[in-house]
């Protein structure tokens, strides 16, 4: 397995002087993922949870619903200058009977850290239809559970404390209970290797859950989400136009600026529970997109 951090040699210039001291890195090399030996994509990422992040990827992508729909997953050629395997190229079997990944699925060149989306070979094939729509979750958070969401994710962040450059994703029960975190240098592999778990883990679809990511809620995240089911997706920075509007169109909860004691919550306000609401309140909010 390749290295997650990396150590290099830097220049530390403060106001006191400068000095030469060693410093960690967050490593990101290429994973190269294959589907019945046939290349599919390959994306930059932060070695680790291969296999979760495969899994995901083909779950986000609508190849694959359930775990059972993978026969085998395993790491293929690759090799470096001295013969070494890299474990940078994965290949995916799929089960008898599933059928390969569309056209559509296929990237051009590869997948950038920063975006998940890059390079489709069709613009239309970048809004899926969900398996597992969670329109009609009937899912509640409260206020005091989210606001201690971030918190909850930072502490499960272990390799950023030593290098401050990874994007973190961590799945949660209703009731704040954390499931899962992974990190990445990449915020689509960070939260795809979290859902890859838990379809490795048998709790797709996501059925009352929270899915806390520490940066931006972006179009593709958002998509990702849907995707495996979660309601209720929450970010600490802004989510984008695109985002809210996908939100929306799948029934789902989209909060963003999740910091400290404050948040917004840009649409599924019916799932997210104050001390002022009243059952009168709820029962006229169901968790339907009508009720938006």
């Amino acid at each position: 397995m390749g290295r997650v951090t990396v150590r290099r040699q830097v220049l530390r210039v403060t106001a006191t002087g400068a000095r030469t001291r060693p410093d960690s890195l967050a490593a990101e090399e290429p994973l190269e993922t294959r589907v019945n030996g046939r290349p599919l994509a390959v994306t930059m990422r932060t070695p680790g949870s291969d296999v979760e992040l495969a899994h995901g990827f083909l779950l986000t992508e609508g190849v694959i619903a359930h775990r059972e729909d993978v026969s085998i997953a395993r790491y293929c050629d690759g090799v470096d200058d001295e013969g070494r395997n890299t474990y940078n190229v994965l290949d995916i079997a799929l089960a008898e009977g599933v059928p390969p990944p569309e056209t559509g699925v296929e990237r051009n060149f590869y997948t950038t850290s920063s975006c998940g989306v890059c390079g489709k070979a069709a613009l239309d094939a970048v809004r899926l239809s969900t398996r597992f729509s969670p329109a009609a979750d009937e899912a509640r958070v409260s206020v005091d559970t989210l606001t201690r969401l971030p918190v909850a994710l930072r502490e499960a962040q272990r390799v950023f404390d030593a290098t401050g450059g990874l994007h973190a994703a961590g799945l949660f029960t209703g009731d704040g209970r954390l499931l899962a975190a992974r990190e990445d240098v990449g915020r689509h592999n960070a939260v795809d290797k979290v859902l890859g778990w838990a379809l490795l883990d048998g709790r797709v679809p996501l059925t009352g859950c929270v899915l806390m990511v520490s940066g931006r809620a972006s179009f593709e995240l958002v998509q990702k989400a849907a995707m495996a089911g979660v309601p209720v997706l929450a970010a600490v920075s802004a989510p984008s136009s695109l985002a809210v509007d996908l939100a929306e169109e799948q029934g789902m909860t989209l909060i963003g600026f999740l910091r400290g004691d404050s948040m917004n919550v840009y649409v599924g306000r019916e799932r997210v529970t104050t001390a002022h609401d009243t059952d009168a309140d709820r029962a006229e909010s169901p968790a339907t997109p009508s009720s938006r």
